[in-house]
């Protein structure tokens, strides 16, 4: 991207009641009423990130399937059905974007990046074989000490915990808030990532074919959760595919040290495809 080109961008937090529960939005835009004021010229594109993990009443809205539901009715509710998308989904928000390819055909995605991959094979994964004994059967065990331990434990120690995890792991205490610690939410977590394990097991290669000119694929080196053979087994049975692996060892969770690298990369991808539209 133009480093020289600078242009103030908004980022702010929204909350919208979606799929019966209300939907904590962080939007960066130029200005705050895009789609709602007719004296602004609405944008034709616009890129919606699905970060690892939520019209109508959606079932069971915490695990894998409500949580595909809830982004679809996000996006058929708040989103003008002329405006193109761009969908990206980092680890099992590969698999959501994929799903929503399948399940809502009828969205106009104009390319999907899918930045290290978790759409298959999930708990057979060097880390997947940790994580799903830990996750389907002893997640009762966390249930029960996060109510006993953290429900009463008052929000100022909750923040210091926070504050002093993220000074030992160096990192920016930006957006991660008290609520982290909340047991419903660490609680939902585990059940969420419980069903990954179990679901998540055999490639879509039917929807994959289907719309593999507007899929790009992004691979790490140094993945637990996607290892390199899942790499190759793309790249055989997808020859034509835009398939990539990573050249700097990136680790699936760049989100904690490499998300200047990625977010530089992956806008420079799209700039590359915005004249295709």
């Amino acid at each position: 991207m133009d480093s020289e080109i600078k242009e103030e961008i908004l980022v702010r937090e929204e909350f919208f009641h979606c799929g019966g529960v209300e939907t904590q939005v962080l939007k960066c835009e130029p200005s705050p009423d895009l789609f709602s004021d007719a004296n602004v010229s609405r944008p034709k594109l616009l890129i919606f990130v699905i970060p690892d993990a939520n019209a109508q009443e959606i079932k069971d809205l915490y695990g894998l399937h409500g949580q595909i539901e809830h982004k679809i009715a996000f996006l058929r509710t708040h989103v003008p059905k002329e405006v193109k998308l761009i969908l990206i989904g980092h680890s099992i928000g590969s698999y959501i974007v994929l799903q929503i390819l399948k399940r809502a055909p009828e969205l106009p995605v104009f390319h999907a990046f899918l930045l290290f991959p978790t759409i298959e094979r999930l708990s057979d994964s060097p880390n997947g074989r940790i994580a799903t004994p830990l996750l389907c059967w002893f997640r009762y065990v966390l249930y029960v000490f996060s109510y006993l331990m953290l429900k009463p434990c008052p929000e100022s120690v909750k923040s210091w915990l926070i504050r002093m995890i993220l000074q030992v792991k160096h990192l920016k205490n930006e957006l991660i808030q008290a609520n982290a610690l909340q047991p419903f939410c660490l609680a939902n977590a585990a059940y969420l990532g419980g069903q990954e394990m179990m679901q998540v097991v055999k490639r879509d290669d039917e929807i994959i074919k289907e719309h593999l000119s507007k899929l790009t694929f992004y691979y790490g080196t140094t993945d637990g959760w996607c290892p390199t053979e899942y790499y190759k087994d793309m790249k055989k049975d997808f020859p034509k595919g835009d398939i990539r692996l990573c050249e700097k060892k990136i680790p699936h969770a760049f989100v904690l040290h490499f998300s200047q690298d990625i977010a530089d990369m992956v806008a420079d991808w799209i700039n590359n495809n915005l004249s295709k539209i």
